[in-house]
């Protein structure tokens, strides 16, 4: 079983030590990336002081986001198995239809 390499990683001028497998490095990347800018936008804003609240506002932030696209931007697992299983039922539906075209 692949445990992962020790990485270290920047995320508001702080250095964090995790674990990652290595097929996941680049999506790991890619998360700090937009944490940190995420991060680095609400104390641009002035709005909000300390690295713990900005980390709070910033998960709080980021966990809308998935939750809205979840069920407004179509990545709702079960209507996209709904979806796939209408397909299917249309396909086994037409496709002996089809064989006896060849």
């Amino acid at each position: 079983m692949n445990t992962g390499k020790t990485m270290d990683v920047n995320i508001m001028g702080r250095e964090f030590r995790v674990v990652c497998p290595d097929e996941e490095r680049e999506e790991l990347l890619e998360a700090v990336t937009y944490l940190n800018n995420r991060m680095r936008e609400i104390r641009e804003s002035g709005k909000v002081v300390g690295s713990e609240r900005i980390a709070i506002m910033a998960a709080l932030n980021i966990t809308h986001e998935l939750l809205t696209a979840k069920t407004r931007e179509g990545f709702d697992t079960e209507e996209f198995r709904r979806r796939i299983v209408c397909m299917q039922t249309a396909l086994d539906a037409v496709m002996p239809e089809q064989d006896k075209l060849f």
